[in-house]
């Protein structure tokens, strides 16, 4: 240990040493010449007093030519040691007096004048010397020249003795230094390697933000200041890091199904990925024709399903369509997709009082409205708690039933199994649980109405990755956490430490798998012409179109009032414009849900008594289901797009309907409230609350000139391609394979201290 210390304090004293040698090298002669000034402006002053007392006698002996007290006088001022000699020339330059020491070399010496004091130095043999000479005047006329010869010899006596003063200090204290290097360096060693150690744990402070418990254990304080730069170097080093293994993993390049099959065999060893969510992306329902299968509507469904397609797998989810339990094997097993099985949903099955209190209770009472900011206020009760912790706990349980091997990859989807993260972690420590919040995620203000708030919290702490679509998103969870729990956060890294177990915490835009082309989908023309047969309007008709959950979230409200102000704004669009509204029921059995669909019915009506005439309607609302096929018809159909969300995770409409459009015509019209304007930067972006300002984008998206529209729909295209789904999920799978390799970085760096412990014991 102490060779070590010594060896990296070198690396130090060496340059120390090179600098404090260049120091004086540079230092010395400068300080010689300030010395030197100092010296000669003492001597100056001195040779002006001199003068000065000499003068009144020499003007009244020289005109007496009184050699004898001249000399006297000379004599009595050399007594001074410093004064060598003294001379006097007439003004002819004739030396006439002079001491004895007087150097014959300097005779009748003269400078030019500055002032009345003439001075110099000057070298003779006997050493430098400082010579002044003054005018001696008698009343108006002067009578001769004073030279005063000083010694300068003590002056280079001085500056040999302040130069060894100087090396003397510099040697010291670089010996001081070199000290106090290789004993600071020896006691901070095992500090400096255990705050290295938790660096890349991810367990370090931030001064403004991380929380300390106050039973934190005497072993991991927080780290001393003079650590804070080797702190901020390691994690700029290690986001670096992070950005090349993207790179180095192609994550420029287009990402397909096969890339992330490829991810998962390289990058996590072809681990068994299991999906939980609450909607399950296949449902069998009972017909008169038989059973008949569906695809929800919904976004999660339509991005996770792409990825489960990519990567196999088990989908765990609440089997709630009437033919379920009629599909699946003993094991609650069904392959799916129906026409072409590339994974298996696996189904769990609720009571009806666990789906009220779980799902319509806690979930959609609760939490929907409480991150959402759409003025309906969260309803909490304990019942329903209790409904949402056991249906939690029994999802949780199908997770470790179908883990194959103690390690999986769990994707766990949205709100509804906040608490499933830890449950799973508690029985599976190794499994790799990253956790999408497809929601708003609230202030922490806001987020303080839940009872349960420290439960919910600590539950989505059990994930390995916690993912957010937007960073405003991020940030709040990361206050809320900080305000709610004893956490140590990392704002830089963007992690939570939490438990003795790291989560981090990152903002991934979800999106959707580009589709391919498709022979039997008709192409835009076509499109265009058979819906507007089956509307019953003409060809040149305008449309613009709305899908969503009949949801109060969605902004269909305020979507159906920009119609109406733009109707009256151009009463030309009356007749010629149809806004088609697809809103698949949600949730139809809570109040809430049952109030806002009739509210949008009896506006929809109001709205077509006043502008409709005959079997013309402006808006055509149709509350019921449709497939796949159906939605991209339509957006293939119409002119505009409106998605109006007041507040919204992302909204995977406004990306379909973009890439619905492979002739590169449309409008979208996107409220600022969605995670896709953070993206879609080419939309017409407005605030859903602002209805005029709806009814001008609306307007505008109908007379918007063809070369515009390709130009917007062009560019937003480009990103939805490059940003799919697959990439969404690569990015996750990417972190968390990123943080195993961490993890066994540490392991390694643990069993090598152990070893080194045992050694030294």
């Amino acid at each position: 240990m102490i060779f070590r210390s010594l060896r990296m304090s070198l690396r130090f004293i060496l340059p120390l040493a090179l600098v404090l040698g260049l120091f004086a090298y540079i230092v010395v002669p400068l300080l010689d010449n300030i010395t030197l000034r100092w010296y000669v402006r003492d001597l100056d002053s001195r040779a002006e007093l001199l003068a000065g007392t000499l003068r009144p006698s020499l003007s009244n002996y020289l005109p007496e030519n009184d050699t004898a007290r001249i000399d006297e006088l000379f004599q009595g001022a050399t007594r001074d040691e410093r004064l060598i000699a003294i001379g006097f020339c007439d003004n002819a330059g004739k030396l006439l007096y002079k001491t004895t020491q007087y150097p014959v070399s300097i005779g009748c010496w003269s400078t030019p004048s500055s002032g009345g004091l003439n001075k110099s130095l000057l070298q003779l043999p006997q050493g430098q010397v400082h010579l002044s000479e003054t005018p001696v005047m008698n009343e108006a006329s002067q009578m001769g020249r004073l030279i005063l010869v000083q010694d300068m010899s003590f002056v280079e006596r001085r500056n040999t003795d302040t130069k060894r003063f100087i090396f003397a200090f510099l040697a010291v204290l670089a010996v001081l230094i070199s000290v106090m290097t290789v004993f600071v360096a020896h006691l901070s060693w095992r500090g400096w390697l255990a705050a290295v150690k938790d660096i890349l744990r991810g367990e370090l402070l931030s001064k403004n933000t991380a929380v300390v418990p106050a039973d934190a254990p005497a072993e991991t304080p927080p780290p001393p200041p003079e650590m804070e730069p080797l702190i901020g170097d390691l994690r700029e080093l290690l986001q670096e890091y992070h950005l090349e293994r993207r790179s180095d993993s192609g994550w420029t390049s287009e990402w397909t199904p096969e890339k992330l099959r490829g991810l998962l065999q390289s990058d996590l060893a072809g681990d068994q990925v299991l999906v939980v969510s609450n909607r399950e992306p296949y449902i069998h329902t009972k017909t008169d024709d038989g059973i008949k299968v569906q695809r929800p509507a919904s976004g999660l469904v339509t991005a996770v399903e792409a990825v489960m397609r990519a990567c196999s797998g088990t989908w765990i989810a609440h089997g709630a369509g009437s033919a379920d339990r009629e599909t699946v094997d003993k094991l609650d097993h069904v392959p799916v997709p129906p026409d072409n099985p590339s994974y298996t949903l696996r189904r769990v099955w609720l009571t009806e009082e666990e789906e009220q209190g779980y799902y319509y209770g806690f979930a959609n009472e609760g939490m929907w409205p409480l991150c959402h900011i759409a003025h309906v206020r969260p309803v909490f009760r304990s019942s329903d708690w209790d409904q949402y912790v056991k249906v939690n706990r029994r999802f949780a349980d199908a997770v470790i039933a179908e883990a194959k091997t103690d390690n999986p990859v769990v994707l766990v989807q949205d709100y509804h199994f906040a608490l499933l993260p830890r449950m799973v972690r508690e029985a599976l420590p190794k499994a790799t649980i990253i956790t999408f919040w497809h929601i708003p995620w609230p202030n922490s203000e806001s987020f303080g109405i839940c009872p349960w708030r420290e439960e919910i919290l600590d539950g989505l702490l059990g994930s390995t990755i916690l993912g957010f679509h937007t960073p405003f998103h991020r940030k709040n969870f990361l206050e809320t956490v900080d305000r709610y729990l004893e956490t140590r956060i990392e704002p830089e890294a963007s992690t939570i430490s939490y438990g003795g177990e790291m989560t981090q915490v990152e903002d991934y835009p979800i999106s959707i798998a580009w589709p391919d082309e498709d022979p039997n989908l008709p192409d835009v023309a076509t499109c265009r012409a058979e819906i507007r047969t089956a509307l019953g309007v003409p060809a040149d008709h305008l449309l613009g179109i709305g899908v969503d959950r009949l949801d109060y979230t969605k902004g269909i409200v305020e979507r159906f009032q920009a119609v109406e102000r733009m109707l009256e704004l151009h009463p030309g669009m009356v007749g010629h414009f149809t806004f088609v509204q697809i809103a698949a029921p949600s949730r139809a059995s809570l109040d809430e849900y049952q109030n806002f669909d009739a509210r949008v019915r009896k506006m929809v009506e109001r709205i077509n008594r006043r502008f409709g005439s005959g079997d013309y309607v402006p808006i055509l609302l149709k509350a019921e289901h449709h497939g796949q096929d159906a939605l991209q018809r339509y957006f293939r159909a119409s002119e505009v797009c409106m998605v109006t969300s007041l507040h919204d995770g992302m909204n995977l409409v406004a990306k379909e309907f973009i890439a619905a459009r492979e002739d590169e015509q449309g409008v979208l019209v996107l409220s600022q409230f969605t995670g896709a304007a953070r993206e879609l930067h080419e939309a017409l972006i407005i605030n859903p609350y602002h209805i005029e300002q709806g009814a001008d984008a609306l307007y505008r998206g109908l007379v918007m000139p063809p070369v515009e529209q390709r130009e917007r729909m062009k560019s937003m295209r480009a990103r939805v391609k490059h940003f799919n789904v697959y990439r969404w999920a690569g990015r996750m799978l990417l972190d968390a394979s990123r943080l195993r390799q961490r993890d066994k970085v540490m392991t390694k760096i643990d069993a090598h201290s152990r070893m080194k412990r045992r050694k030294a014991s």
